[in-house]
């Protein structure tokens, strides 16, 4: 098989009937005679890389580029395509159109798209002459289309605006509650030629499994397509080679599909992060055309027909959702071992797809692991990820969670819409069954809940909302295709109940989205519900300054305000300012000061995570799984992640990776006290003897207690607290530290803004080293979430810890790596070193650029 891509030589147009009047001149007269473009691209990225509008991340760009979405774009190229030899077929090849197209070779219609999510394959031959021609692909508004579709089927309840459930288009294109409304339009995967004989490999599709003996188990399902010319219905053999193991197996002339069995004894298991290693196997793949020779097994001839090779994995996996005395269990089981899911939603990390390259996703996936993440979960109003991703999480052993692509919304059951939705299912389910990383499917995000919730019925009037995606369709694509897998109907839902029976979000009954935080009540009420698995919850915070400074600009240049209309534009949540003021006023208070704000919903972001996780974990194996909403940003935004969209890890990050820790010692409520909860995620055993102290915030032990424990592997242990220890004389004044080994939790016994916090209490050092700064810090009374808040002073520069909680006398050092010199007194100076000391009750430091004391 030959391939040719068509990367190149493009020019894209945009219709002038379809462009805005006040346009400026230069802008529309380049649109009219034709821009240079790529391949993969889209409208917008040409146009940037064109300098034709401005970057539409950066202050108020998004709004001023809305006419883009109403714009008919053509992208077309001269192509040279030498007409079919004998036997021969010719394929134009587009792997991902976004999204309404007609596709043309001259004035010869090839083919017209309506799906973002599938791959087109156009039979060429009938078009082909040995000149030039153009290949031309005509796209139109997807916001018009979705809304001829709606008003063709009849409305259809969703969670914003413009009808997204209308097209098979990145539902969050159309604007979210974290993202942009910029509904790109392009070709934004490859566009190829294919020259090809007598059959291609249209799929393979490894399914794997390990006996109980240890021997490893590949079926590889393999999928042919016929050329359909003379010679191309001849009998076919494949072979397939996986560790040391080779087998064979032939098609029958006419037949497209032959399963090839190979076993591989002893097959090393592959693991999720954590539990144990990701050996990795690459799986080849041949078709041949059959050379009979008269033998009674057919054999491969010399001419290979096409190739084809993926790295697998071996393990099994299972989701136990069995009834039990509790509810309905959700507990993941990897080679038969239960495990405790440390997760988060994954977005796009892009608004701009095309420009999502692998260093980036191995980056962003790398602080998924230092988060102390075990799986990602792909959210449905995304796009099915790239090979890259999954490549990249099979050698991490970060497990995939992965909705299928309906969000938010009640989706019609009509044509073209069913059809469209279960051809992109089965060409994803079938490419992504290699990756040992995928561990389930989902049949979307919120789709049951809003039926039963918001209000649906009475919009619907009896017309299809989705139910048949969810609980007929999807689970037969996946029992057909990738039997390996477990499903379920939709995330939250309530497995083996009737929708009419129990509720999706019962927290008691498989997974639960925990909303009420951060919409209406405090943080505080996580502890209220036992869930059996949290799939989502989470809490707003703004990005890091250097996002801010960078992109969130009033006209002065300078950071805009909370309240500025460019701040607001990059906070798309309902009230969301207003849910941050509520959210922090019983813990830190609401500071007037705008600096000191973004400090304040930073920080409540991360201690509100923090606080969730730390009881979800207290609680396994009744609750098996807490999945944060969100690791990522598509651009830079106010929002739920824990890394903004200039990829720089926000407070919140920190508090992951505290509270996802393989070891964690946390004081929780049981039967109406304290107790000590020690986690230990790992395969060995936990012994030792943990030290709790009843403390005035300058150090003075009150009381002290000392508990020796044991707490087996990838369990959790609770154990109580001495009174005296536990009951505060002075809550305002006292303070319960417990050290385990290296694990230590503080805990208090009311809220930041009722504590007497010194708001000057930490001597600070700094010291130049190679690649920045070593500073090194002791706490002469209670020093909480001290963060180095360093992109303030120099964007590119990190540091190693955060939000470290010291009691008195205790000292940390915290490496700052930065490529430029900074001036040390500033970096221990307000703004960049940050406490909850200098937030509450109306503290601020003496003066702005005031270090600490320095011994």
């Amino acid at each position: 098989m030959d391939h040719h891509l068509l990367h190149d030589g493009w020019t894209l147009r945009a219709d002038p009937a379809t462009l805005p009047a006040d346009l400026p001149d230069r802008v529309a007269s380049a649109l009219r005679q034709g821009v240079p473009a790529h391949v993969p691209g889209t409208s917008h990225t040409t146009l940037l890389e064109a300098g034709l509008i401005p970057d539409p991340y950066v202050d108020d760009n998004e709004a001023r580029l809305a006419w883009m979405r109403h714009v008919t774009w053509t992208y077309e190229r001269p192509v040279r395509i030498a007409p079919a030899l004998t036997g021969e077929r010719v394929d134009l090849v587009l792997e991902g159109v976004d999204t309404v197209a007609t596709i043309s070779l001259d004035d010869a219609v090839l083919t017209r798209t309506a799906n973002q999510h599938r791959t087109y394959r156009v039979d060429l031959r009938e078009h082909l002459r040995h000149d030039v021609r153009t290949l031309r692909l005509e796209l139109t508004s997807a916001l018009a289309h979705a809304r001829a579709e709606a008003d063709r089927l009849g409305p259809r309840p969703l969670a914003y605006p413009q009808p997204f459930n209308m097209v098979r288009k990145m539902a969050c294109s159309f604007g979210w509650d974290w993202g942009p409304d910029l509904q790109t339009a392009g070709p934004w995967r490859p566009v190829r030629v294919e020259r090809w004989r007598v059959a291609r490999l249209a799929s393979v599709r490894p399914l794997v499994s390990v006996r109980p003996d240890g021997t490893g188990v590949v079926d590889a399902v393999v999928d042919v397509e016929r050329s359909g010319l003379p010679g191309g219905e001849a009998p076919l053999v494949v072979t397939a080679r996986v560790a040391g193991v080779e087998a064979v197996a032939t098609l029958d002339a006419g037949a497209d599909r032959a399963t090839v069995h190979l076993e591989v004894p002893h097959a090393p298991l592959w693991w999720p992060v954590g539990h144990g290693a990701q050996p990795l196997h690459e799986l080849q793949v041949e078709l041949h055309a059959a050379d009979t020779g008269g033998a009674a097994v057919p054999r491969p001839t010399g001419a290979r027909l096409g190739t084809w090779s993926r790295r697998i994995g071996f393990r099994t996996v299972e989701l136990d959702t069995a009834p039990d005395d509790l509810g309905t269990a959700f507990t993941l089981r990897v080679n038969g071992r239960a495990v405790f899911v440390r997760g988060a939603n994954w977005i796009p990390d892009d608004h701009l797809l095309t420009r999502i390259t692998r260093d980036r996703l191995a980056g962003r996936l790398d602080q998924a692991l230092g988060a102390h993440l075990n799986l990602l979960r792909v959210w449905g109003g995304g796009v099915y990820e790239s090979e890259d991703f999954y490549e990249l999480c099979d050698e991490r052993g970060l497990l995939v969670w992965q909705d299928f692509l309906l969000a938010c919304a009640a989706y019609p059951e009509e044509s073209p819409l069913l059809e469209e939705i279960e051809a992109e299912a089965r060409e994803h389910v079938a490419r992504l069954t290699p990756h040992p990383s995928l561990v389930l499917w989902n049949g979307g995000n919120e789709n049951l809940w809003g039926f039963r919730d918001w209000g649906w019925p009475d919009e619907l009037e009896g017309r299809t909302w989705g139910l048949r995606y969810a609980t007929e369709i999807l689970p037969a694509v996946v029992a057909e295709l990738d039997p390996t897998r477990p499903y379920v109907a939709n995330s939250p839902a309530s497995p083996g109940h009737d929708l009419a029976d129990v509720h999706p979000n019962d927290p008691d009954h498989g997974s639960h989205h925990q909303w009420e935080v951060w919409n209406r009540v405090d943080y505080t009420a996580y502890r209220d519900e036992v869930p059996r698995f949290c799939s989502e919850f989470g809490f707003q915070g703004p990005p890091t300054w250097a996002t801010l400074a960078r992109a969130v600009r009033a006209a002065d240049g300078t950071v805009a305000g909370k309240e500025h209309p460019t701040f607001l534009l990059h906070q798309k949540a309902e009230d969301g300012n207003g849910k941050l003021d509520r959210g922090m006023a019983p813990h830190l208070g609401v500071p007037d000061d705008l600096t000191d704000w973004l400090w304040a919903g930073q920080l409540n972001q991360a201690r509100a995570v923090r606080y969730a996780i730390e009881h979800y974990r207290s609680w396994w194996p009744t609750t098996a799984g807490a999945i944060v909403w969100q690791l990522n940003d598509c651009w830079p935004v106010t929002s739920w992640a824990a890394v903004d969209g200039d990829g720089r890890p926000k407070p919140l990050w920190w508090a992951l990776r505290a509270a996802f820790a393989d070891r964690l010692v946390t004081v929780q409520p049981r039967d109406g006290r304290e107790s000590l909860v020690v986690v230990n995620d790992t395969p060995v055993l936990w012994k030792g003897t943990a030290v709790l102290e009843r403390r005035t915030l300058d150090g003075r032990v009150l009381a002290r207690a000392e508990r020796p424990l044991t707490v087996g592997a990838w369990s959790v242990g609770t154990f109580a607290i001495d009174a005296d220890v536990r009951t505060p004389a002075d809550p305002a004044g006292e303070v319960l530290v417990v050290t385990l080994d290296r694990a230590r939790a503080v805990h208090t016994w009311v809220e930041d803004v009722d504590l007497a916090l010194d708001p000057d209490a930490v001597d600070a050092r700094v010291h130049a080293v190679p690649d920045g700064y070593e500073v090194h810090v002791t706490a002469r009374s209670l020093v909480r979430d001290l963060t180095l808040l360093v992109d303030r002073l120099d964007p590119a520069a990190s540091v190693d810890e955060a939000l470290v909680t010291l009691p008195a006398g205790a000292s940390t050092t915290l490496r700052v790596r930065t490529p430029v010199p900074l001036d040390p007194a500033a970096l221990v100076a307000h703004p960049v070193l940050r406490t909850a000391n200098d937030l509450v009750a109306g503290r601020r430091p003496a003066a702005a650029g005031t270090a600490p004391r320095t011994p």
